[in-house]
């Protein structure tokens, strides 16, 4: 029962929060907006979550590079594709991320392995803090003056926490406090931190240029939603809104559900959106997401089968 009790929270946590969001909005209604969804739009998200999944691939392997332990390509996108296919299928967003690790480790150390998925995801959302901050002073006139403090708070903190975590010094200082019965836990953390500090800010910061790119597609599948939806909302707006949409997943929840339809009403009042336009915005773009992951499925047994017959060879 104890081993359950993570997902039983995140499911919990997710039947509370829609729940919460049907005392707000009129399901029937948001129901109906979805069913008038525009396929050629539903496609074009479709296509830019699964293609973002090879950029994030390359992100990856910059990183495996700077940390001298370089795994083909190829196999970096396979993995990339069915940790997706994971993050789908379970009630968790970073289910694929425990994937990719563990199946990395069969190619480099466990440690570097842990660490460098851990510092691919930090710069993801490094690279999307700095684009908020950025899209601030492009803010629509009829902005909230309330969600630009709270962007700008969000995006402050998100950076000098991510870049304290990839710096590391602070984390090891933690370390000298940690109680007697936790150390053998914390040793592993303290591996996983110097792996982590073994890509190098070169490689650290290539990941989040690569990372711009990723976000900027990110932010695209969901304004590619909106116009699915027939919503007329500035590109300029997801910029501003998504940084608080995508910290949802690092919440306990069923990747995010519940969480983002929670959010969504009051991130896009000021785009002229009302409650279930914004909810079913939310939910279009998680349904995109979980569907693009079933492709992983197919990808991740074909590579698994390739590489078992190239073993027994």
């Amino acid at each position: 029962m104890r081993k359950h009790l993570g997902t039983i929270l995140k499911i919990g946590i997710t039947l509370l929060a829609l729940l919460y969001v049907s005392t707000r909005v009129d399901f029937a209604d948001i129901g109906q907006r979805l069913l008038q969804a525009k396929p050629g739009w539903v496609v074009m998200g479709f296509v830019l979550v699964n293609s973002s999944l090879v950029v994030r691939a390359f992100r990856w392997r910059l990183l495996l590079q700077g940390i001298g332990a370089p795994i083909k390509f190829g196999r970096l996108v396979s993995l990339y594709f069915a940790a997706n296919f994971f993050n789908s299928v379970l009630p968790s967003g970073f289910s694929g991320d425990v994937v990719r690790a563990v199946e990395a480790a069969q190619d480099v150390p466990a440690e570097t392995a842990a660490g460098t998925v851990l510092v691919d995801r930090a710069t993801g959302l490094l690279a999307l803090f700095m684009i908020g901050l950025a899209a601030l002073p492009f803010r629509p006139d009829n902005f909230s003056q309330t969600l630009f403090w709270q962007t700008t708070a969000v995006c402050l903190i998100g950076l000098i926490g991510g870049f304290a975590v990839l710096e590391g010094r602070l984390v090891h200082l933690f370390g000298r406090w940690v109680p007697a019965r936790l150390r053998p836990a914390w040793a592993k953390v303290a591996g996983v931190i110097t792996a982590v500090q073994a890509c190098g800010w070169t490689a650290v910061w290539q990941a989040i240029g690569v990372s711009i790119l990723f976000n900027f597609m990110q932010i695209s599948w969901f304004a590619a939603a909106g116009l699915a939806l027939g919503y007329q909302v500035p590109f300029s707006h997801y910029i501003l809104v998504i940084p608080f949409l995508s910290i949802a997943i690092l919440l306990p929840s069923i990747g995010g559900l519940g969480i983002r339809e929670s959010l969504a009403p009051a991130l896009f009042a000021s785009a002229g959106l009302v409650g279930e336009q914004a909810v079913a915005l939310t939910l279009l773009v998680f349904a995109i997401e979980r569907l693009s992951g079933f492709l992983g499925a197919p990808i991740y047994i074909l590579g698994t089968l390739r590489r078992s017959g190239s073993r027994q060879v």
